[in-house]
């Protein structure tokens, strides 16, 4: 008996410990991390890293199983794999080899992947131009890239942006791939690629020249090697508990925002690699988003910014729950909308990551119940332990942005987790990071030296995180965003996720503004309102909400009630125009209404009120 009381005891012991630090779920995390790079190792022994080669494998194994599915045609994996052969003898007849790059300027559709692992199959790459971009952007990116010719999108509108700057590519030939030029496609004979092609992929070979935001100048480009979806593939997504054909129950996962982009790129590929319908919509649209998921029985969809916010503003609906969807995935779910989004459409679990285009710093959560919703990552007793010593938070210059270095001894200041900061990487070169392609001058500024002792390297992340007591991981604001005002740090975020919450907002950017005769920046929330909150709508409980739940300082000054959303390319809060505008009611555009707090209420802004705080007249 006493043996048996022992075990017992130590059971409940083991259980215990168990449940407060999290072990079992760190060593799945542990092993999850060494399981991706050990395949990805056997994979390049074997000289397997090829994608083309591993979609082959799975058409020959379920053919006549769904591979992609779109809004108008549905192709089979065997009827995928003959247009990706047909759009590689595309290629090659005009001039396509290894290691050379096409430009993509197209929306999504199924052409998109035949395209793309068409290039892969020949060991050639897409450089992936946003479909939004115009201009010197647009030209910019081209160059980079030195693409052979660009497929353009039959899109009226993305074929006159590029008729506009056709004449400064470089040489680089638009090709339209209008309905003329897929009936050519398709009448090409389905033949594997030549082999001397083939063999020259390997795990050295381009993915993708993918590109940054351009939010603080001209887009960068980042190469994105073959080895990347490998990577997330047996990584990430193996913690998903992915139903792959040829099981009857295989899932089916759908992305409507860009391909372009690296979080719906990835998806695309794993979903390829693995063995999973892969569902595509055009664009994003509220209206059209539930219908696309109900007929193509998506049992996930990839959502990124602001997408979940917008399906939650539009009006209930019975059909709310009509659908086949347990898992999305994605980044940028904020705390006001996640819960509210799960209980409405009924979704089981949400699959969080945090990342960038560059891919340094990474954190992923797959959250199935309350205790770890809200946050991009958890570490237990030994993933705090591990990243302790790989993602460092430091103290950042409010008004520089620049690390903060101690004046007497020249050193950053480390600050706790539980508070956050910068988040840095240690790197034992320069190397470590892949770097933004031909700019090395945007590369050098990803690194800081001397932070702790003279000769240490570290990579800049560019946001700023935290972790709490619980060993969850938050983001704070991304490294610009959060703006000093009355010597006060004001994180825009946390302003954002309070504003938020309150009934009949549907979205609140905050963003920090410059006033003359004002050291910093004063906060201002750009307010969209639900349409049926507009003409009741209370800016005095607005402030009552925001008092209750901010510090002083972090209450806006300024108030902007939109009239339309202000998003980037990436379905992300743009605050850039915002701060470009200001709080002048002479620039302000699209007939927004400006309000500034007086006291303890929010009254209008109008040019003579502007002209009274500019002058010193009237005090903030």
């Amino acid at each position: 008996m006493a043996a048996v009381a022992a075990i017992a005891g130590a059971t409940a012991a083991s259980a215990y410990l168990n449940a407060k630090f999290h072990i079992e779920k760190d060593l799945k995390e542990l092993y999850s991390i060494r399981r991706g790079r050990v395949h990805l190792e056997k994979l390049k022994k074997q000289n397997k890293v090829n994608l083309y080669g591993t979609f082959r494998s799975n058409a020959e194994t379920f053919p006549d199983a769904d591979c992609l599915w779109t809004p108008t045609a549905t192709f089979t994996w065997a009827q995928t794999l003959a247009n990706i052969h047909r759009y590689a003898a595309f290629f090659i007849s005009k001039g396509v080899r290894p290691g050379d790059i096409v430009a993509f300027y197209l929306n999504n559709c199924a052409e998109f992947i035949f395209a793309w692992l068409a290039l892969a199959s020949i060991a050639a790459a897409p450089a992936m131009l946003n479909f939004h971009l115009r201009g010197d952007a647009l030209v910019h990116c081209v160059r980079v890239a030195e693409a052979k010719f660009i497929l353009v999108d039959s899109d009226m509108e993305q074929r006159e942006r590029i008729a506009e700057v056709e004449s400064s590519l470089d040489g680089a030939e638009p090709i339209i791939l209008d309905d003329v030029l897929k009936a050519e496609i398709a009448a090409l004979p389905s033949q594997e690629p030549p082999r001397e092609f083939q063999n020259q992929v390997n795990a050295t070979t381009t993915l993708a020249l993918r590109y940054t935001s351009g939010t603080t100048g001209l887009p960068k480009a980042v190469r994105t090697p073959i080895t990347r979806p490998y990577q997330i593939t047996f990584g990430k997504f193996a913690d998903l508990g992915v139903r792959k054909l040829p099981a009857k129950n295989a899932d089916r996962w759908y992305a409507c925002v860009p391909l372009c982009h690296a979080t719906a790129g990835s998806v695309s590929m794993g979903s390829l690699l693995m063995g999973v319908t892969l569902c595509i919509g055009r664009r994003f649209s509220v209206s059209n988003f539930w219908n696309d998921i109900r007929a193509s029985k998506a049992t996930m969809f990839v959502y990124v910014g602001e997408i979940c916010r917008y399906l939650l503003a539009a009006p209930p609906s019975p059909l709310d729950r009509q659908h086949c969807v347990r898992l999305i995935y994605g980044n940028g779910l904020r705390p006001d909308v996640w819960k509210r989004f799960q209980e409405r459409f009924g979704i089981e679990t949400v699959a969080e990551f945090f990342g960038s285009t560059e891919g340094m710093v990474t954190f992923f959560n797959v959250c199935r119940g309350d205790y770890i919703r809200n946050a991009i990552g958890h570490d237990g007793l030994l993933m705090k332990w591990y990243n302790d010593r790989r993602f460092i938070p430091v103290e950042i210059d409010g008004t520089t942005g620049e690390i903060f270095r101690d004046p007497k001894t020249g050193f950053a200041r480390r600050m706790p987790h539980s508070i956050g900061g910068e988040i840095i990487v240690p790197v034992p070169n320069k190397s470590a990071f892949i770097g933004y392609y031909k700019n090395p001058k945007a590369t050098d500024s990803k690194f800081e030296r001397d932070v702790f002792h003279k000769g240490d390297l570290y990579y800049r992340c560019g946001d700023s995180l935290r972790r709490d007591e619980e060993g969850r991981w938050f983001f704070n604001d991304r490294l610009g965003d959060t703006f000093r005002w009355k010597s006060e740090n004001v994180s825009t975020a946390e302003v954002g996720a309070c504003l938020g919450t309150m009934e009949g907002v549907i979205d609140a950017n905050v963003y920090g503004v410059e006033v003359p005769g004002y050291e910093g920046r004063a906060g201002c929330a750009a307010i969209l309102l639900e349409d049926s909150a507009r003409a009741s709508f209370d800016l005095q409980n607005l402030l009552r909400h925001a008092r209750k739940g901010l510090p002083q300082y972090a209450v806006p000054t300024f108030v902007r009630l939109v009239e339309n959303a202000s998003l980037n390319n990436s379905h992300k809060q743009d605050k850039v125009t915002l701060r470009k505008e200001g709080v002048d009611p002479t620039k302000v555009s699209n007939g927004d209404r400006l309000y500034v707090l007086r006291g303890n209420e929010y009254v209008p802004l109008g040019v003579n009120e502007w002209a009274e705080i500019v002058s010193g007249k009237s005090r903030l």
